[in-house]
């Protein structure tokens, strides 16, 4: 293999290859439980466990999952936000020998029992508020024991006494969870199991720990299978691009979801492998978050774009002690470059775009930190990791730099394949590349740029979002005839939902009266914010709705205004 032109811009410091521990994904908890004991873990909202706490929750709710019946290989789901049960939750199914299956907490009934037949769980660990949503659609899924948890219960006195009665004003939702054999209380579970800790028999190379759900170009949602290899090799790639930061000492934020993969390798994994203190929020609210940093003093911030330009929008950041922030890499979406210099005047940090997909644990690519970074490029392939440009004519590598094609990789962080969709993962590869989806070039240094997505995908806030989900739902609405949802520019989410209806004749609806029917079946982030009622929608001759055309006239538009 001829040298790699980015090579040439790694600090000495950055090793090109990396060897990984053999060693399955929660052996690094027990790891840190034993060279950390009390240093904190995690904070949250007042709370504080230490790495030993952290291990014995873990491994309690491991046991008892075992007694309820979970074998090596079975699938739990977690639908929660960044809680300290949480992480108890991820390394303890783990710890069990099962397979993870995170949920979004904003998902609606419908969602949430596609996903749950598609994986196949047997339990799920929830939060008392997303109960009732489960409790509904429970029978038609093949779940058999649900564990219930609430913010609550890892608040400190008196914050776990009040915090009902916020939660009751807010929502306006009290949850009773039945007493009954099927349902089962996080804190009975922490006060009564025993803690033990049993050989873990894994094959790291092939055993999944993770089923990480995205849409890819098919738009129904598709398990990627994380191997423990996989998330270990991509957080150790990660310890190694931020090389200055010391195992044990270091401070993360953990705003960014950990339900979402990039939150869950850059704060959950990374943070127990190499023993930091990770500071959780369960939302991300922009005060909130401005007294934490003031507060807490987090070192580290991985977050999204909408993260960083809802801080820089807030006309009070500059009461606010931002400088203890010395690094965020930015994924999920495009980092505008006004946004990464700003927040970099605010907090002396340094703010870096990198770039992955939920097939590759996740990131692929990453500006350093500490060297050569280079404006509106997603920087340079980590270590272990090459990448390509695959020319859209021949599906050959390009042969001149800045020539645009698809963006391939290959690296012991890209996935095993889809959950039961062999033909959708022998597509997805090509002669051991990942094909990535993206459209985008590399200049003459190595560095890649990504210009455009040949999937359809909107990314609309750091969240996927797959058109087919919302065009099936609008397709249910009496008055619709016809409907096609585009990602179109917008300048705090990245893109935003826009969808182009066609009535049927006769009928009459309003933006108004279709954005309440959306919210009642959609998560939020997936609901239009536009709609464009048209007489008819562009078509090719065979009658394919051409979304590419609306696409396209969506991007002149913008052009013109700007």
């Amino acid at each position: 293999m001829s040298e790699k032109p980015w090579y040439a811009h790694y600090p000495k410091e950055i090793p090109k290859a990396l060897s990984y521990p053999d060693q399955p994904l929660p052996l690094f908890l027990t790891k840190a439980a034993a060279e950390y004991a009390d240093k904190t873990a995690i904070q949250f909202l007042g709370k504080e466990l230490s790495y030993k706490e952290l291990h014995e929750s873990a491994l309690k709710l491991a046991a008892y999952l075992k007694k309820l019946g979970i074998q090596k290989g079975d699938r739990v789901a977690i639908m929660l936000p960044n809680t300290p049960q949480a992480v108890i939750s991820f390394y303890g199914v783990l710890y069990a020998g099962a397979i993870v299956v995170q949920f979004n907490p904003l998902y609606k009934e419908r969602e949430i029992e596609y996903q749950l037949k598609d994986c196949g769980a047997k339990m799920m660990i929830v939060l008392d508020l997303l109960y009732p949503r489960v409790q509904k659609i429970i029978r038609s899924t093949g779940l058999e024991h649900i564990i219930v948890t609430a913010i609550k219960d890892y608040l400190p006195f008196p914050k776990n006494v009040i915090y009902p009665f916020i939660q009751k004003k807010q929502s306006g939702l009290v949850v009773h969870i039945e007493n009954r054999n099927n349902n089962h209380f996080f804190t009975k579970i922490m006060e009564e199991t025993a803690v033990n800790e049993e050989t873990l028999q894994m094959d790291v190379e092939n055993d999944p720990a993770v089923l990480q759900y995205t849409g890819g170009t098919t738009g129904f949602p598709k398990g990627v299978i994380l191997t423990h290899k996989n998330l270990v090799a991509n957080a150790s790639m990660c310890g190694a691009w931020m090389y200055k930061y010391r195992p044990g000492e270091e401070i993360l934020l953990g705003v960014i979801p950990f339900f979402h993969v990039y939150g869950m390798t850059t704060v959950m994994i990374l943070g127990v492998m190499q023993g930091y203190k990770m500071v959780l929020l369960p939302k991300f609210d922009v005060k909130t978050t401005l007294k934490t940093i003031q507060k807490q003093k987090p070192t580290i911030f991985p977050g999204a774009p909408t993260i960083y330009i809802g801080l820089l929008n807030d006309p009070n950041i500059g009461k606010y002690d931002l400088s203890s922030i010395d690094a965020c890499i930015s994924g999920s979406a495009p980092l505008p470059v006004e946004v990464q210099q700003k927040f970099e005047q605010v907090t002396g940090g340094k703010l870096v775009e990198g770039y992955g997909l939920t097939e590759t644990s996740p990131v692929t690519h990453a500006n350093f930190i500490w060297g050569n970074r280079v404006k509106g490029s997603v920087g340079v392939p980590w270590p272990d990791t090459d990448a390509v440009i695959l020319s859209m004519q021949t599906g050959k590598p390009v042969e001149k730099p800045g020539e645009k094609g698809e963006i391939a990789v290959r690296g012991p962080q890209v996935m095993k394949g889809y959950w039961n969709r062999p033909e959708e993962t022998e597509q997805s590869f090509k002669d051991g590349w990942f094909l990535t989806g993206d459209i985008g070039y590399m200049d003459e240094e190595g560095f890649f740029y990504i210009v455009d997505r040949k999937k359809d995908m909107i990314i609309a806030g750091g969240f996927n979002i797959y058109p087919r989900d919302v065009e099936e739902i609008l397709y249910e609405h009496d008055a619709i005839q016809e409907a096609v949802v585009v990602g179109v520019p917008d300048p705090y989410r990245g893109e935003t939902v826009k969808a182009f209806i066609v009535l049927k004749e006769g009928h009459h609806v309003t933006e108004q009266e279709l954005d309440d029917y959306c919210r009642k079946h959609l998560a939020a982030f997936k609901v239009p914010r536009i709609y464009e009622f048209r007489e008819e929608l562009p078509k090719t001759a065979v009658g394919k709705i051409l979304r590419r055309v609306l696409i396209d006239e969506e991007k002149q538009k913008v052009e013109k205004t700007s």
